[in-house]
């Protein structure tokens, strides 16, 4: 049965019954639910036309996003606390700046110089000469292009000293451009450049991040892809993968690449990497996770720093043919998402599609669509499909091992909230919420007891007779009575809270939208707020509200993305 309009009642007791909800705080803890197919309506898309995509993010959406770094940077975030956000389940740590040895895939030669000279096997090139590899010896020249001092058998070029962070003069650089730290010479793919790590990674953060992010709050998210970048490159070197400069492994551009900027990130990390196992933890990250990174190795967590990206949000337009052609299934009779993982707005990153075409059909990943189909990422919904994605999770794992499931926040759990920075519930362990039937736990219950006040910008007061500020009234207790485990009982509003403050309130709880998305709910006299990671803290009052749940509420509109009076 509907609720009463809010505005037109006197008192009244709202529950999660009557909202129609199912709380997250279940007996003995969180219960995160499972996966669900919902009824198939089927899909209705015109072939005749393009399809519209509308999307989220760009890349592949693992471990760290580098817009979002930026903006949690901007938001005062240090660079050790990004890094445990985005690598929940590893620790830091530090290597003795080893030397790793990279491919240069576009080169297939050798001829170098350097203005302090250089030395190949054991054996020191003067200032001004040059020096060749080929066939497993070094020609010496008289400058990149004069006549041949000496040959040697080597199959590397030396800097002159060894050390890393030597200076200009010293550095090799190829007679046809491009400037290294490091020895250049022949591995086994092919012409490659043999560095210490710290000096490797300054010629890569310029590359995949932006300096510029240092001239504008962004310094501490250059010093996390600086650990990033170094933990990645020793850890895939120590699992056998072969790293080479593109984006297959990380762009890295030598020396002629580096910048100031990001030299000072570098060398304000050194030596730092994420651990995990005791090893070096290969750090994946891309540009932007759209809100939400995708999980995989590390676990999947709000991404609300992606908010500043240039791609949070995209739309892309397709032609029928270049699906079908793409898919080789004839000609397209549909194109429809099935897999979804429910994490973040609408269905979340697409988990598998299933493409129609007049010779055959096809079930495709979402990655497989993005490289094929050349979108910015797998985080995409199909504009006019009628049938609901089935939601498969990714497997989920603790935060921070060893530690409190939101210790990653370092803030108290009141400031965490009101600058928007709860964690993915879905993400945690369910062990860490281990609590007494029908009682929050008491990583919860800190959370509301140190004054759940703000969502927001939206101020509670705490039980205040003095309540003058506008704020939206008062924190109730639960009633002993209340054998349900709901919001608790709302009280009438005070007589004396003469600013038209929206009424009392009960404690917060969690809950999941019918999308996947955890957040929390807060009832007030004349309607209730609503708060997801994603859409911040939303009123709705009165007849909004009402309209609202008779709509579906929250298990079928999800979390409102705008407040509304009614």
């Amino acid at each position: 049965m509907p609720l009463t309009r809010p505005g037109r009642a006197k008192k009244r007791t709202l529950t999660f019954a009557a909202l129609g909800l199912a709380p997250l705080l279940a007996a003995g803890g969180i219960a995160l639910g499972g996966s669900q197919l919902l009824p198939d309506t089927g899909v209705a898309l015109s072939v005749n036309s393009p399809l519209i995509l509308n999307g989220k993010g760009h890349g592949h959406g693992r471990g760290m996003g580098q817009w979002g770094a930026y903006g949690y940077a901007k938001q005062g975030w240090n660079a050790d606390k990004i890094l445990r956000h985005y690598y929940g389940n590893t620790t830091a740590g530090k290597v003795d700046n080893p030397d790793i040895t990279v491919s240069l895939s576009e080169r297939q030669s050798v001829h170098v110089r350097a203005d302090a000279g250089a030395k190949v096997a054991g054996q020191t090139v003067a200032p001004g000469q040059a020096v060749r590899l080929s066939g497993g010896n070094a020609t010496i020249t008289e400058g990149c292009n004069g006549a041949v001092v000496r040959t040697v058998p080597a199959q590397w070029v030396e800097p002159i000293n060894a050390g890393p962070n030597r200076p200009a003069n010293e550095l090799l650089t190829f007679c046809d451009g491009g400037k290294y730290r490091g020895a250049l010479g022949f591995g086994p793919d092919g012409v490659a450049n043999k560095v210490k790590v710290d000096d490797y990674v300054k010629g890569v953060i310029p590359k995949e991040s932006v300096p510029a992010w240092a001239d504008s709050g962004g310094f501490e998210a250059l010093k996390a892809q600086a650990v990033a970048a170094r933990s990645y490159v020793v850890a895939g070197l120590a699992a056998g993968r072969k790293m080479n400069n593109t984006q297959q492994s990380q762009v890295y551009h030598g020396a002629s690449g580096e910048d100031p900027r990001t030299n000072r990130a570098a060398d304000a990390t050194a030596g730092q990497v994420r651990m995990r196992g005791g090893k070096p933890a290969l750090t994946e990250f891309s540009a932007s996770t759209g809100g939400y990174t995708a999980g995989g190795d590390f676990p999947a967590v709000v991404d609300a720093g992606d908010r500043v990206s240039p791609n949070h949000n995209w739309t892309a337009t397709v032609s029928p043919g270049s699906i079908a052609s793409a898919f080789g299934v004839g000609a397209l009779r549909s194109f429809e998402v099935i897999e979804a993982n429910g994490l973040g707005e609408g269905s979340g990153r697409v988990g598998k599609v299933r493409v129609v075409g007049s010779s055959r059909t096809v079930e495709a990943t979402g990655d497989e669509v993005r490289q094929k189909l050349q979108l910015k990422s797998d985080w995409f919904s199909v504009v006019g499909q009628k049938s609901m994605p089935k939601i498969v999770k990714p497997p989920v794992g603790p935060t921070n091992p060893g530690g409190g499931a939101l210790d990653f926040l370092d803030l108290s759990p009141l400031t965490a909230l009101m600058s928007g920075d709860l964690p993915d519930l879905s993400a945690l362990g369910l062990s860490e919420f281990s609590g007494a039937a029908g009682q929050l736990t008491p990583v919860i219950e800190q959370m509301i007891s140190a004054g759940l006040g703000v969502l927001g910008a939206k101020q509670v007061a705490l039980d205040r007779s003095d309540n003058s500020q506008g704020s939206l009234g008062t924190v109730a207790k639960d009633r002993s009575d209340n054998s349900q485990g709901s919001l608790g009982t709302v009280a009438k509003d005070r007589s004396d809270n003469s600013q038209g403050s929206l009424g009392t309130v009960a404690k917060p709880e969690l809950v999941v939208d019918g999308k996947g998305m955890h957040g929390l709910v807060q009832i007030l006299e004349n309607g209730v707020i609503y708060y997801s990671p994603l859409t911040g803290a939303k009123a709705l009052l009165g007849d909004a509200f009402t309209d609202y749940l008779d709509r579906g509420g929250l298990a079928v509109l999800g979390f409102p993305t705008a407040d509304a009076l009614g």
